[in-house]
């Protein structure tokens, strides 16, 4: 059997735990006033699956999404460079009446082997270093246990988090050697997690079909694109980080190589909410500011035109740090582009 942080069954206890004790769930998340998901955020102590239940774990992680991207067509961001959230942090879970309620039925089952009841029989009750569950310090700390981010269940890095629970007094920092215990910026990088952004369709011009050698112009409107932010806490810490993201640019993928850009780089910036300029009568000579020209037919079938943006983030939190920034996050979808030979007629 694998010894991890100083227990040779930890994973069991984890399997064991996910199949028989659901009151403990290992992810909290409560949407968020105007998410439609759910209501209020419960309060200290609390979380919910979204559907109003709530459970009680003292260190849940409570996401507010009221100023979340909404609507059918959000996606999730992709980090531009190789970071990723955390996939498995360390929070908060029980007092210590709740650690003998989890650990004692584990342990009455005997299903994890008499050696590894008793190494923990001696950690948490015998004195080896706690005592009792620590219930002489109910009320001046918790107990604190891994949690896996939302969403992240099946990553390999869920199962880096294999410390045994420890003990925090109110007011102290937890243990240097565990670089996961949750931090603003831990929170900051979780609400990146549920950060969702609004995708649409490039306003083009022509629009749906456009023709060989002739500049087609791409823009997109403010009412779309604009900031969103989706703030995260831990209210038994007085914890939380609100994490904003903001769109900074359009990149334009034509589909084939047979086309130009504009420009070149087929980067567009984003300027007070918006990319590009709409076409208007007697812009037929200029040069777009943001668009593509195709130098081939479709054919019988069309191009998949990709659009992505790019958005800055950003975080402020309770360690009154200022602002911060986290790796720019990426969205895009594709749609057709027609493209026909110009026709001519000979007399």
């Amino acid at each position: 059997m694998r010894r991890v942080g100083g227990s040779r069954r930890w994973l069991a206890l984890g399997a064991l735990v996910a199949i028989c004790l659901s009151g403990f769930p290992s992810t909290a998340i409560a949407y968020g006033p105007g998410s439609g998901e759910g209501d209020q955020p419960p309060g200290p102590g609390g979380n919910s699956d979204g559907k109003g239940n709530i459970s009680a774990t003292v260190g849940a992680v409570v996401y507010d999404l009221s100023k979340n991207g909404s609507g059918a067509s959000v996606g999730s961001l992709t980090s531009t460079t190789t970071w990723t959230p955390p996939a498995c942090y360390y929070a908060p879970k029980y007092n210590p009446d709740e650690l003998q309620a989890y650990l004692e039925p584990i342990w009455e089952a005997g299903s994890t082997g008499y050696e590894w009841d008793a190494e923990q029989r001696d950690r948490y009750v015998n004195g080896h270093p706690y005592k009792d569950f620590n219930k002489d310090k109910a009320g001046k700390g918790y107990w604190w246990d891994s949690y896996v981010t939302h969403g992240r269940e099946g990553d390999p890095g869920a199962l880096d988090c294999t410390k045994p629970i420890f003990w925090v007094d109110t007011g102290d920092n937890p243990p240097a050697d565990i670089p996961e215990a949750v931090t603003p910026e831990i929170l900051a990088q979780l609400a990146y997690n549920e950060i969702r952004v609004p995708s649409k369709d490039v306003s083009l011009a022509p629009a749906g079909t456009t023709k060989v050698n002739l500049p087609t112009w791409a823009w997109l409107d403010q009412a779309t694109f604009r900031p969103v932010s989706v703030t995260a806490r831990i209210d038994a810490l007085g914890m939380w980080a609100t994490t904003t993201a903001t769109p900074v640019s359009l990149k334009i993928e034509p589909g084939t190589s047979d086309a130009v850009t504009y420009p070149a780089s087929g980067v567009c910036e984003f300027d007070n909410g918006s990319v590009g300029e709409k076409y208007t009568a007697g812009d037929a000579d200029k040069t777009p500011p943001c668009g593509v020209k195709y130098l081939r037919s479709s054919g019988n079938g069309s191009y998949q035109l990709k659009a992505t943006i790019t958005w800055d983030i950003s975080w402020t939190g309770s360690d009154g740090g200022g602002t911060h920034n986290l790796a720019p996050g990426s969205f895009g979808r594709s749609q057709d582009v027609t493209v026909q030979e110009i026709q001519s007629v000979n007399r």
